[in-house]
């Protein structure tokens, strides 16, 4: 199964050169790295001097992936279909995808803050952040401390955080122990029980098994544990930004659709909700051209209002 999964890469990273993006690796803080696949120019037009960073004349969208599978593995029927549109940034979290770090902290805010520090080296001052699953969870933090670098947020299968009473209903529901019983499986067999409530649909085995990783257990499983917050301490931010758009398998196991729409009511009028029927919680893998048509129709929306503005 590693060895499938060690095969299919090169294979992947061909069709991102393709696309245009190209891996790059930005030191955060001392001791703390995290790798980008980035748009092929921001490389090439490398500034001589630091305080002339390269502009964007495209929107840029960034892609934030969840918890089974590094960026270009989680987007990778996404990127190409954006590309030509829009400047596409697709990071590695820390502990995916080479992205390292030697701090303690495993907060999903410290991976915000860490791809907030990322994004600005890299040139970057607005985005709209897609975020799936945890990486759902990271963009709602990142959106929440930095209102001046995201304009707006895409969220699919995720939630504001993870309380433990939704952790432990979720769980219970699945039929799981734990989270890292769920999300890091040791065996075929624990693969095959993650795909089994993750999918709608039964997924082809070679895409399947490229959606999980075995590297860095340890350190995934101290994200998993600094993920869950106590009730008492949950809290819905006050959004800056102009829009958050939930974009849902309506078929999804994990985090379901009532969960959605109750959290479209909480986050109150700048919030809207989408739905895609026959998809579960990898709804971008599994119906991947409905799920890009309803995403780039965000976009332009976005597009439009902000030339209207001008």
């Amino acid at each position: 199964m590693v060895n499938l999964v060690a095969a299919q890469r090169p294979m992947l990273i061909g069709f991102m050169k393709m696309a245009g993006v190209v891996p790059h690796t930005v030191e955060i803080e001392p001791g703390t790295s995290m790798n980008f696949w980035v748009p092929k120019e921001t490389i090439d037009t490398k500034p001589k001097k630091s305080e002339d960073k390269p502009k964007q004349n495209k929107p840029v969208v960034v892609l934030v992936h969840g918890f089974a599978a590094e960026g270009i593995i989680t987007w990778q029927f996404q990127i190409g279909s954006l590309t030509k549109k829009y400047a596409v940034y697709v990071p590695d979290l820390l502990f995916f995808g080479g992205s390292m770090t030697d701090s303690p902290d495993r907060s999903p805010r410290f991976q915000a803050e860490c791809l907030s520090k990322g994004l600005k080296k890299l040139g970057v001052e607005k985005c709209t952040v897609v975020g799936f699953s945890y990486g759902g969870m990271v963009a709602f933090k990142l959106a929440e401390m930095c209102p001046d670098l995201v304009q707006a947020v895409v969220i699919s299968g995720s939630i504001l955080a993870m309380t433990d009473s939704i952790s432990s209903t979720t769980l219970h529901g699945l039929g799981f122990s734990s989270s890292s019983e769920l999300l890091l499986p040791t065996s075929v067999k624990g693969l095959k029980a993650l795909l089994s409530v993750a999918a709608h649909k039964k997924l082809c085995w070679n895409l399947s098994n490229s959606m999980v990783s075995f590297t860095n257990r340890k350190e995934r499983g101290e994200l998993l544990e600094g993920l869950v917050v106590s009730n008492k301490d949950a809290t819905i931010p006050n959004f800056q930004q102009e829009r958050i758009h939930l974009l849902w398998g309506e078929n999804d196991q994990i985090f379901k659709l009532e969960l959605a729409k109750n959290m479209k009511e909480e986050l109150g009028e700048k919030a809207t909700f989408e739905g895609i029927k026959k998809a579960g919680h990898l709804v971008h893998l599994e119906r991947p051209c409905a799920y890009n048509r309803c995403l780039k129709r965000f976009l332009a929306s976005l597009h439009a209002a902000h030339e209207a503005q001008n």
